[in-house]
């Protein structure tokens, strides 16, 4: 069990734990940066947690939901105050309601995680603030240190398995929902770079070609909020295949950061929800899709398509150019 200690001080209304860990500090900063590896412990053994969006960076927000056994759910949301890697970052922590908005009429808390170097690792010290004695003891009552203590302990596991935090993984595709998938890769560049390479239009053309064998003809590369993209790609000769393109509308665009567009593919009906999220790892720049479909037929039927080796053919040539 990591944690050394639990204090609940009713003068400062503040519930700190603190947890000591064998792995090394950006290993375990690693772990709460990762929404691929955040969702295996952030939640009691009973009830794991989905991250369907997980952006740190201040501003930056993340969605979960926990389901219990009997497929019950419990959705809460982070709001980034503070991001200093790795040492610590600061979250407004809250409940959510069933479309994964916050709950203003629930209790929220000032959460801050302190990351330390320890002779044997590192050290995790989370200090809870709340706005009252009442909600403190409201949301003790409700369990939150038995449900911290059972979430943590899942966290050795997590890294001890070395393969999770290997930066050579290809693109790999997690089904969230129904709906949604998020398509994960670790790129060898930093987070400038891969963002960058998702603007430039001299990259774009060199890197963003799905397999080998495909030219891409013509470009309109984002360009912040409210502006419209399209590529379109044609074979190269002696190569199969038809024409095609794909375009969309930008929503959210936070340089560096993340990116939230709507996307049409030729020859798809109806349209798609992306959102980009580029996390600083340990071996260059976590590169996160959350891609939401109309309909899970539509997530089967693209999914089927080899969408996400597409996805790695065109990453792993990013790479090199990065390289």
């Amino acid at each position: 069990m990591p944690i050394t200690s639990v204090d609940t001080d009713h003068d400062d209304l503040t519930l700190t734990i603190v947890a000591d860990f064998a792995a090394s500090r950006d290993r375990l900063w690693a772990a709460y940066a990762d929404p691929r590896l955040i969702e295996q412990f952030w939640g009691p053994e009973t009830y794991p947690a989905v991250f369907s969006r997980h952006d740190m960076f201040p501003g930056g927000q993340s969605r979960y939901v926990m389901t219990g056994p009997g497929g019950d759910t419990s959705r809460g949301y982070w709001e980034f105050l503070a991001v200093d890697q790795p040492h610590s970052f600061e979250v407004l922590d809250g409940f959510a309601g069933d479309d994964g908005e916050p709950n203003r009429d629930m209790p929220s808390m000032r959460m801050v995680f302190l990351f330390e170097a320890t002779p044997g690792g590192s050290r995790l010290t989370m200090t809870t603030h709340f706005n009252s004695l009442a909600e403190l003891e409201q949301l003790v009552g409700m369990g939150m240190i038995e449900g911290t203590t059972s979430a943590m302990s899942q966290i050795d596991a997590v890294l001890a398995d070395l393969a999770m935090f290997a930066a050579d993984i290809p693109a790999h595709a997690q089904r969230l929902s129904d709906t949604a998938v998020r398509v994960s890769r670790v790129i060898r560049g930093s987070v400038g770079d891969v963002w960058r390479a998702h603007h430039d239009p001299d990259l774009l053309k060199r890197w963003l070609l799905g397999p080998d064998g495909w030219e891409m003809t013509n470009l309109t590369p984002p360009a912040g909020e409210g502006s419209a993209f399209e590529y379109r790609w044609a074979p190269l000769e002696g190569t199969e295949g038809e024409p095609f393109s794909i375009g969309g509308e930008v929503r959210e665009s936070h340089p560096e950061n993340r990116l939230v567009h709507t996307e049409r593919m030729e020859g798809f009906d109806g349209e798609t929800l992306n959102e980009m999220t580029l996390t600083a790892v340990r071996g260059g720049t976590l590169l996160a899709i959350v891609i939401t479909y109309e309909s899970a037929e539509m997530c089967d039927q693209v999914l089927e398509t080899g969408m996400v080796g597409g996805m790695e053919s065109s990453y792993a040539r990013l790479e090199g150019i990065l390289a």
